[in-house]
């Protein structure tokens, strides 16, 4: 007989204690949205929103940590799934199953609450909706969660990361991913970033200088004087921030952004009185962090093809006071009128996110190598419409929020191979620790990858950004227009 049905009298003891109360809010919450996840497609950060509006912080906070940290660890869990219950999860019904990857979760890695009250809980959450126990998949979800209060810690410790499959299975990523970083980063980085990827992401906010300045919201806050020199607008708090029911927050003097975000607005760094092309602008966070780089002088214009995203923009900009901000609803791959040049030009395209995966905890289960591809073609097609409309000598800055060489670096290469009018500009000599070829293994290096810029979770504590920039050539510009510099 099974070790996991061996012993029935502690599993009718469990079953009577679940009877006896219902789940936590917080575990009920996690539940629920877990459920939307795994089984509907939901995106965990959307239906945390949907589902927790009832609960108080400090339950809402919890919430969050289980339904994250559960996701981030789905690899994991079900790995551990299989050898606890003795069955594929795949086989298991889906309420079940996401009982067990939460209880699983809290139980070996978050801790803190008592085993039997996961456990209790749990057993409550795997009868389904209304507490019926269906198919008795709950006295499977009370063998399992107790056996893996003895067995656990020793199973998880028991594995290993010394090829990239390994890896993949120990910190929780698809395996074509850890193979990929396994490449790019060689075997101690790419741990390193997986181990990263399943650590909170930073709790960091943007002043916006528009409203007021550093040294004072950070003095409203409560926070010591210290800035840092090349990003004097970050704040960055440890635990937890109600950033929505602050009076700073709704005054407009800070929006929540990463500072590998905020980095971006610097290396396109733009000058009051110039004029200034945002692609995919939306939800607005470098749109107004260039308005308040520009002292609210000279005109930003923002584009953004969705209609509900362009009207959130448009709020965005409305509190956090870029008066010289212009939303234009389009397709940031459509050509524009070349006539129509700007000093500058973000182009910051949807990308995999794969540098955003504590934040986005789904995104590694979402995308795949051929999405990537995808993805890469359209931003290819949004650089070539940013870079028609810079006028000679303008700066251009291409970003995104993933670690993938087909949306970052190759990207670039191509372009620059097909436009001998522009030229890369070395970032990496006003951000040395940042460059990008300090990151890969060498076989890995190149031309653009000596001048470019990577963050990393791991090692820089911020999401994962790749950033470039270029200049067009004046010599190859007719009948440019536009101020020059």
């Amino acid at each position: 007989m099974s070790a996991v049905v061996r012993s029935r009298a502690p599993e009718q003891a469990a079953l009577r204690s679940a009877k006896a109360r219902a789940p936590a809010p917080a575990r009920l919450c996690a539940h629920a949205v877990l459920e939307r996840v795994f089984d509907h497609g939901a995106y965990a950060d959307r239906a945390l929103h949907a589902h927790a509006g009832g609960l108080d912080q400090r339950d809402r906070a919890l919430a969050m940590r289980l339904v994250f940290g559960t996701v981030q660890r789905r690899g994991t869990l079900d790995h551990l799934i299989a050898a606890l219950a003795e069955r594929p999860p795949e086989r298991l019904d889906g309420h079940v199953r996401t009982a067990l990857r939460l209880g699983l979760y809290e139980l070996l890695y978050l801790g803190g609450a008592p085993d039997r009250a996961v456990v209790s809980d749990a057993v409550e959450l795997a009868k389904g909706p209304r507490g019926r126990a269906g198919t008795g998949g709950h006295t499977l979800v009370n063998a399992v969660l107790r056996r893996a209060s003895r067995e656990g810690p020793a199973l998880l410790a028991g594995l290993r990361d010394r090829d990239p499959q390994e890896a993949a299975v120990a910190h929780s990523h698809p395996a074509w991913l850890a193979a990929s970083w396994w490449e790019e980063l060689g075997p101690a980085r790419a741990r390193a970033l997986m181990i990263a990827d399943n650590e909170p992401a930073e709790l960091a906010f943007r002043v916006n200088t528009l409203r007021g300045n550093a040294a004072a919201v950070r003095s409203e806050l409560g926070l010591p004087p210290g800035l840092d020199p090349e990003l004097p607008e970050a704040i960055v708090l440890d635990g937890a921030f109600a950033a929505h029911d602050s009076e700073a927050w709704r005054e407009g003097r800070i929006v929540a952004q990463s500072r590998a975000a905020m980095l971006v607005s610097r290396a396109l760094a733009p000058q009051p009185g110039e004029r200034v092309l945002d692609l995919c602008a939306a939800p607005g966070g470098k749109t107004t962090h260039l308005a308040a780089l520009m002292e609210g002088r000279g005109e930003v214009v923002a584009v953004e093809r969705s209609r509900a995203r362009a009207a959130e923009l448009r709020r965005t900009v409305k509190r956090l006071g870029a008066s010289n901000v212009v939303v234009h609803e389009a397709d940031a791959r459509a050509q524009r009128e070349a006539a129509d040049l700007f000093d500058r030009v973000l182009v910051d395209p949807p990308c995999s996110g794969l540098g955003t995966l504590q934040g986005h905890p789904d995104l590694r289960w979402r995308m795949t190598p051929e999405r990537v591809r995808e993805m890469a073609a359209d931003q290819a097609a949004m650089l070539e419409s940013g870079a028609r409309v810079l006028r000679p000598g303008g700066v251009l800055v291409y970003s995104t929020c993933t670690i993938s060489p087909t949306e970052n670096e190759r990207l670039i290469e191509d372009f620059l191979a097909a436009h001998p009018e522009f030229r890369l500009r070395d970032l990496g000599a006003g951000w040395p620790a940042l460059r990008m070829d300090r990151a890969l293994v060498p076989s890995r290096r190149s031309p653009v990858s000596a001048r470019a810029l990577l963050t990393l979770p791991s090692r820089d504590g911020t999401a994962g950004f790749f950033i470039a920039s270029l200049c067009r050539r004046p010599a190859h510009a007719a009948g440019s227009g536009g101020r020059g510099r």
